[in-house]
């Protein structure tokens, strides 16, 4: 076989890799961002079904239940979980429940009465 084809069959070659090594690299990157998306959506909603309690702002203050992903509650570290929720719950029976988060939802209980002397306090 003359140099000429054979050379001219290694470029085509050459050029079937670069092709497939592109196709490849794109289903990597698209993998890559579908495995940071489930990554991400389990995050969120793991934080939709978690608590956070945020203590008291004043001396005689309750702390307040929030869930997990309330803005409101966004600075203060660690989720809990249903059963830390309980156990925060028979620590400080006071608790009170974020107005505007609605963690009783969540935690499928209904709707506390307002409390007296103020009402809920984020």
């Amino acid at each position: 076989m003359p140099i000429a084809d054979r050379l001219e069959k290694q470029e085509t070659l050459r050029d079937w890799l670069r092709w497939q090594l592109d196709q490849t690299e794109r289903t990597i990157r698209e993998l890559k961002a579908q495995q940071e998306e489930e990554r991400r959506r389990r995050e969120v909603a793991r934080r939709e079904m978690s608590w956070k309690v945020v203590p008291g702002r004043a001396v005689e203050g309750h702390p307040v239940l929030h869930r997990g992903n309330c803005p409101d509650a966004k600075n203060v570290a660690g989720l809990l979980s249903m059963d830390e929720v309980r156990i925060a719950f028979e620590e400080f029976p006071e608790m009170e429940m974020h107005e505007t988060c609605a963690p009783w939802g969540s935690l499928g209980i209904d709707k506390p009465p307002a409390r007296q002397g103020g009402g809920r306090r984020a």
